[in-house]
């Protein structure tokens, strides 16, 4: 496989930024076809990026056997029947985040991609930047000790009208899944599945979470704080303590420019990365490694990470009172 041949289901704006990140990786990769529900969106997509094939639905794109990997970059109340689609049509599957609507569709992804002996990753790219790679290998190697607390945020300022997407509970809406997913999966990237969780909401009219307070805990003792918010906009920030120190990622945590690690008797030392800081094409090159090596899933995002995170956000959701309709809906893959 010398260049991946990748499609791109949707045409929003991650769908654009992905795409736009691939295009400058051609010695590695080729975009080849788009697929979209209209002819119009996806002529549009093809026509701007210069790609080959432009689909008005699903179904074709996911049908094109010159495409290696399908990446779902539709909106996440869409992902369990587009990424579905494209497993069951013999396609590798990069699915963005949060992966699902809940963990009983995420289980269903899995069950499909095993099924049909097909790659599967959630597009969590911030377990594939450099920086955070080398924060999970100080905090192995006991840089900080024994971790005991994290802390992480992630809030926009908003304010979002009644109409648009992240107020519908059809499509998933609210803070949690948007943006709540980033600092839950950073929590258990570095602790695994947390034994309790406690979470406290302010909820809209339409009933999705404005704001979302969470407290995890560990059976090791440690502890994280996390928030979300689409109410104001917040540091976008996280630490991690542990018993012989601390690590913060003082700026957009889930893409970082530096860590800084501080340890007692000593300054502070600032660790920083090479190139964009919030490049996409970290977690494209591992989705391409993974299918030169037929691996079927990344050990850097794997799939047992996938469903605990998802367990996660469904335990949130479950204590501050959001409920999608697609949560009393039953597939059988």
């Amino acid at each position: 496989m010398d260049r991946v041949r990748w499609g791109v289901l949707g045409t929003g704006g991650i769908a654009q930024r992905f795409t736009s990140e691939l295009l400058a990786m051609e010695e590695d990769a080729q975009v080849v076809a788009v697929g979209s529900r209209t002819d119009r969106a996806a002529r549009a997509f093809a026509e701007r990026f210069g790609i080959e094939r432009a689909y008005g639905d699903w179904a074709s794109l996911a049908a094109d056997d010159s495409v290696d990997v399908v990446y779902v970059a539709t909106p996440h109340s869409a992902h369990r029947a587009a990424a579905g689609m494209c497993l069951e049509a013999g396609r590798a599957v990069l699915c963005e985040k949060a992966f699902t609507l809940n963990a009983r569709e995420a289980r269903e992804l899995v069950t499909l991609a095993a099924k049909h002996d097909r790659f599967l990753m959630e597009a969590m790219w911030m377990y594939c930047h450099p920086l955070m790679r080398q924060l999970t290998a100080l905090i192995r190697d006991g840089a900080i000790g024994d971790v005991r607390t994290i802390q992480a945020d992630f809030g926009l300022a908003g304010p979002f009208p009644a109409e648009h997407r992240l107020r519908d509970p059809a499509q998933g809406g609210g803070a949690l899944l948007d943006l709540g997913v980033y600092p839950v999966s950073f929590a258990q990237l570095l602790l695994g599945e947390p034994s309790a969780v406690t979470a406290s909401a302010v909820l809209s009219e339409e009933s999705v979470d404005l704001q979302t307070g969470m407290l995890l805990s560990w059976a090791s003792g440690a502890h994280a704080v996390l928030h979300c918010s689409i109410e104001g906009g917040t540091p976008v920030s996280a630490s991690v303590t542990g018993t012989h120190g601390r690590i913060d990622l003082p700026d957009g945590f889930f893409f970082p420019d530096r860590l800084v690690l501080h340890r007692p008797g000593r300054e502070p030392e600032v660790i920083t990365g090479e190139g964009p800081r919030d490049s996409l094409q970290h977690e494209a090159a591992e989705v391409m490694r993974c299918l030169r090596a037929g691996e079927r899933q990344s050990p850097l995002v794997p799939l047992d990470g996938t469903l605990a995170v998802m367990r996660t956000l469904d335990a949130v959701r479950e204590r501050i009172g959001v409920r999608y309709p697609s949560d009393r809906e039953a597939r059988v893959p």
